[in-house]
């Protein structure tokens, strides 16, 4: 076992949260790169978040709810934090966060418009690296937002390369290093490179910040800190206790100056009223650029920075360092008495250390058949998903009522988002699909997060999907929250699937664990059974399932009365149903809880399911596909022919009962049984002859059988898969899309009591404003169901064997197993990131600079999708969320990672014996 391993063992007890995770999580990058524009920070009357606190306050205005950055690292409460702020001599203000655009300002929605990496990272935070490229050039702030106002949704988006501000490689190169000698240790090393052609300035501060926590209740206690020598901060903090601050010299020997401030608000600046301090949040960056006296002459405040200006040659480089630890010295020392020590020899033999252990723990988890290129893209992927953990705060009924030292909020907000999760009380640790674009947790993208995160690090993949069904998150109606702009929304019910698949990377030894889980997803699959199928048939609804656009009509804001019954929400149900009775029977085989009438409960609704989908007509036999169905009030129904992703979610749901199971069912002789005989499905005939079905296969001699599950008859599937694997519809050299590019030639067009719509083949960026106009299922590449579709072709291969082959691509004349159509869908996805045989990486695009340069081409960044043509990365940049599982797809190709089919076959083995 790695060092790593060691410190990461147990996360903590999962009852008790933040205070009982191990020592090696008490710090961690949990700061967020955007808190502006948050609902969390929203107390306008009319909700829009984006323009209430927009990025010109950020710098101006304390923050309620969380802290926001570069490179930001933090307690596990977010209590106190450390961060970049860079001036290159020449902006109107500090870089202390990234630069973006809102929803309504980006031609595509929200968009970040700045170039960083998450290079690497370790579970316990003991090493990280960060990368980031800050022009040397005025920062062309107005230029992005006038010029992506003046594009359309039918235009590209204006990046800042498009800008010219860094042409003759006018940038510095940033890097922030962390690692800690020890768990309350933590070395920050800051190593800029000028890789212009001529000299220049770069102003670096480093800052330390206290969470504003005062502000908002009488009387709170406001921690400090001071200046304890002309380099060094005293830190005082009833949580933290007292800790200490090093700042090293510059290069040259040069001490650094310490400024002081508070994190309040400037409201001064943004109000015009007198703010409550003369030494506000923004003072350090006013006195900085304009020389104002807004920094606390006696050296004190709740905002330090340590100034260095690194004049540094072309192609130079320079280094400065802090370091954060408990104190050493008495307070007011004028210095730790080991100061240089600290910042030298001893900050050079840690930072080498834990920068060995990275590569030991890592070199563990890569396979030893995979390349070297596969290999930093696995790393980097993971680096992503580590550096994208948030501390989380949201106290929605405090945040509804308002806090005791403030204003009380809008009349309206009683009424509003979120009124009615008056429950979630959110302070935590998450994992976040984007902190910058989302900065807020997604139901359905935490699964895959964990799915990513367990190969890492299990016991925090556990600790997130526990979390999320906490009775302070799941509604006490059983609804788990969607996503902060709307809990109530309704995502895809993926956590049982996780949940299983987290069991089974980590060894299928937790049953704790998986019996927790499940307890809580009963209760959620209830409310699902009890309130998303309007008509009682087993016809789910769900609204857009988190597929945002991928329909012609807004699937959660449909016409009064109407109701769309969905192929893919009766098929998520099929899945959830499956997953649901997998775990059951994993308990039930390992003895640990009397789970055999739970899966037969499970099995009665995948039964009631298949009915249902097969009686209410959702399939199309002309084209092969299924489709949504939308009933009108006036009794009407039309059936919504789309092409797209839609229709394949059915076939997700594969489930292999055992004979001792199908036994049972057909004694019990419920929905299942009569299923079964409605099928004329004679179980000894199925035995002697092996036939093929529309509900399954029997394989295997008596007392060993197993029968495949499928909503999707093995027939309907070979027309699925016909449809899903040509390369005119859905098969893409990088994956599949996520509408057919049939519809690039065919627009479709809706028209039903009174409702018009119409969808055509999008590959790239959204050109409607559903959802904010920035995401698009119209055509692009998704990581999640292309995940999913390759998991479910490894289960019915597990199953089949190389008894079923399917032609892959359609219309080559190859048939392949389904194992070896699996293999390729992950390679056409990893080959995302791989450089190709023209040494380009199909993710950068038509980018030059990121393919060709040297300083960019090997920094990789998770799309949150991809070009349906050309597998360029799109919409937000650093969704190491769910396009992290990335990595689990390169361990899969390359290595041996247990299957939910390994644990059961084991478990079952165990049974016997």
């Amino acid at each position: 076992m790695t060092v790593e391993r060691e410190r990461i063992a147990g996360f903590g007890r999962l009852e008790d949260g933040l205070r009982q995770a191990g020592p090696w999580y008490q710090w961690g990058p949990y700061v967020s790169e955007r808190q502006w524009g948050t609902v969390r920070e929203d107390y306008s009357p009319d909700g829009e978040a984006w323009t209430y606190l927009p990025h010109d306050h950020a710098r101006s205005r304390a923050y309620r709810w969380g802290e926001d950055g570069l490179a930001g690292f933090c307690d596990i409460e977010q209590r106190l934090c450390l961060g970049l702020a860079l001036w290159n001599g020449r902006d109107p203000i500090l870089k202390e966060r990234a630069f973006g655009l809102t929803g309504a300002e980006g031609n595509h929605g929200e968009d970040v418009k700045e170039y960083w990496w998450y290079l690497d990272a370790l579970p316990s935070h003991a090493w990280n690296r960060w990368r980031y490229h800050y022009p040397q050039a005025a920062f062309p702030y107005q230029d992005l937002v006038a010029e992506n106002g003046r594009r359309t949704r039918f235009d590209p988006e204006y990046e800042l390369l498009d800008t010219g501000v860094f042409d003759q490689d006018r940038y510095w190169i940033t890097e922030v290093c962390y690692a800690k000698a020890d768990p309350g240790d933590l070395l920050m090393a800051i190593t800029v490179t000028n890789a212009g052609p001529s000299a220049d300035t770069l102003h670096v501060l480093p800052t330390a910040w206290f969470r504003n926590t005062w502000s908002w209740d009488q009387d709170a206690p406001k921690p400090v800190i001071e200046a304890a020598g002309e380099t060094s901060a005293s830190i005082e903090h009833p949580f933290l206790g007292t800790l200490e601050l090093l700042a090293g010299d510059s290069p040259d020997g040069t001490a650094p100056e310490l400024l002081f401030c508070e994190n309040e608000t400037n409201s001064s600046r943004l109000f015009g009223v007198p703010a409550d301090t003369s030494y506000p949040k923004d003072g350090i960056g006013d006195h900085v650029i304009h020389g104002a006296a807004t920094v606390n002459p006696d050296r004190h405040g709740t905002k330090c920075a340590a100034w260095y200006r690194l004049t540094v040659p072309p192609g130079g480089t320079a280094q400065v360092r802090l370091r954060l630890r408990p104190a050493t010295a008495p307070r007011g020392a004028t210095a730790a008495p080991d100061a240089a020590a600290a910042l030298g020899a001893d900050f050079d033999q840690v930072a080498a250390a834990r920068r060995a252990e990275a590569d030991e723990f890592y070199a563990e988890l890569t396979p030893q058949r995979a390349t070297a290129d596969e290999a930093a893209v696995m790393r980097q992927a993971f680096a992503g998903m580590l550096w994208s953990k948030q501390f989380y705060y949201y106290d929605v009924a405090r945040w509804l009522d308002g806090d005791p030292a403030q204003p009380v909020p809008p009349p309206g907000r009683r009424g509003g988002r979120n009124a009615r999760w008056r429950n979630m009380s959110a302070f935590d640790i998450m994992s976040m699909p984007d902190k910058w674009e989302y900065p807020w947790f997604a139901a359905w993208d935490l699964a895959f997060h964990c799915v990513a995160l367990a190969h890492l690090d299990p016991g925090f993949a556990k600790y997130q999907l526990i979390l999320l069904c906490r009775e302070w998150f799941q509604h006490p109606n059983g609804a788990l929250p969607a996503y902060e702009w709307d809990f109530g929304d309704v995502n895809p019910p993926v956590q049982a699937w996780a949940a299983l698949e987290v069991f089974a990377i980590d060894g299928g030894r937790d049953m704790d664990f998986l019996s927790r889980i499940f307890d809580k997803l009963l209760i959620n699959f209830t409310w699902w059974v009890n309130r998303e199928d309007a008509e009682g048939n087993n016809l789910f609804e769900g609204g857009f399932l988190g597929l945002d656009n991928i329909g012609p009509i807004d699937r959660s804001h449909l016409p009064p009365g109407a109701v769309l019954e969905q192929s893919d929400a009766t098929g998520w149900m099929a899945f959830y149903a499956v997953a649901m009775a997998g775990i059951a029977a994993v308990l039930n085989r390992s003895g640990r809880r009397p789970a055999s009438d739970l899966v037969m409960k499970f099995l009665e609704h995948f039964a009631a399911i298949s009915e249902a989908m097969e009686g209410q007509g959702l399939w199309d036999d002309n084209d092969g596909l299924y489709y949504d169905r939308l009933l009108a009030p006036d009794g009407s129904q039309a059936p919504v022919q789309v092409r797209s992703m839609v229709a394949m979610i059915p076939a997700l749901a594969v489930a292999v009962v055992d004979e001792v199971t199908l036994d049972r069912s057909l004694t019990v002789g419920k929905h299942f049984a009569a299923l079964f005989n409605r099928q004329s499905l004679d179980r000894q005939g199925l035995r002697d002859t092996g036939k093929l079905t529309q509900l399954g296969v029997l394989h295997g001699q008596p007392g060993h059988q197993r029968l495949l599950l499928s909503v999707v008859g093995i027939d309907r599937i070979e027309r699925l898969f016909a449809r899903l694997f040509d390369e005119a519809e859905f098969l893409s050299p990088y994956g599949l899309r996520a509408l057919s590019a049939y519809h690039r030639d065919h627009p479709y067009a809706f028209s039903a009591d009174g409702v018009q719509a119409s969808i055509d083949y999008e590959p790239a960026e959204s050109t409607t404003a559903m959802f904010g106009g920035n995401s698009n299922w119209r055509g692009p590449l998704w990581m999640p169901l292309n995940y999913l579709v390759i998991s479910s072709l490894e289960r019915y291969h597990r199953f089949f064997g190389e008894e079923l082959t399917i032609e892959y691509p359609a219309g080559s004349g190859r048939r392949l197993a389904l194992d070896a159509i699996a293999a390729d869908l992950s390679d056409r996805l990893i080959s995302l990131f791989r450089t190709g045989p023209d040494g380009r990486r199909p993710c950068f695009g038509q980018v030059g600079r990121l393919q060709n340069d040297p300083a960019w081409k090997d920094n990789i960044v998770f799309s949150e999708y991809f070009h349906g043509d050309n597998g360029a990365g799109l919409g937000a940049s650093h969704q190491t969320g769910w396009t992290g599982v990335i990595a689990d797809l390169i361990r899969r190709r390359h290595g041996e990672v247990p299957s939910v089919g390994d644990v059961l076959r084991i478990l079952a083995s165990q049974v016997q014996e």
